[in-house]
């Protein structure tokens, strides 16, 4: 039996994932890695496999807390409430006080190269995802009536999801939370079904 793990896990997550933030997948070196979490890169491979495992559950641990807003929209009880909760959460969450601005999901392999093939391929498929989860609840909303049968569910999540991932880009270009939640506000008010 191995040598029980002599740090912990959530911490050295955290501290990873200011670093994969930051710089994304390929610009976060082995070294920068080791600096932040305080373990040698021997321990960052016999704890999470390599640079890509270690990744993976960084950004595991980034949907759940992080990007949560988006679990929480999910239970509203309007499509509008949907809407409205996705988008002020993303302009929280990509404004953290603490956490650097923009989105891991949208920024962390949007430049890359070969090398971080496994890592884009992760986000992309995590973003499907999610665009696929507000699918279904939207589908829900239009069945019940709180959205109209014109209204196409798939489109409707596409269009909530691109507003997102927008503001983002506007957060890592240096807009401030204030400014987010103004500009979700402006979106919530021009819904294209309403």
């Amino acid at each position: 039996m191995g040598r029980p793990r002599e740090f912990d896990v959530e911490r050295v997550l955290e501290s990873a994932l200011h670093v994969f933030w930051t710089k994304g997948y390929e610009g976060a070196t082995m070294a920068d890695l080791s600096a932040a979490t305080n373990l040698k890169a021997g321990s960052i491979y016999a704890a999470f496999g390599s640079k890509s495992g270690l990744f993976k559950q960084v950004v595991d641990h980034y949907s759940t807390t992080i990007f949560g807003y988006g679990t929480a929209a999910l239970e509203a009880d309007t499509a509008r409430e949907v809407v409205r909760r996705w988008l002020l959460g993303a302009a929280d969450a990509t404004t953290g006080p603490d956490t650097p601005p923009g989105c891991l999901l949208v920024h962390g392999a949007l430049a890359t190269g070969d090398t971080a093939a496994e890592a884009k391929a992760d986000l992309c498929a995590r973003r499907h995802t999610a665009e696929a989860t507000l699918t279904q609840r939207f589908t829900r909303a239009r069945d019940s009536g709180d959205l109209p049968p014109t209204v196409d569910p798939r489109d409707a999540a596409a269009y909530v999801i691109t507003l997102s991932q927008g503001l983002a880009v506007q957060a890592a270009s240096g807009a401030s939370r204030t400014d987010l939640r103004r500009l979700a506000e402006l979106a919530l008010r021009k819904l294209p079904w309403e």
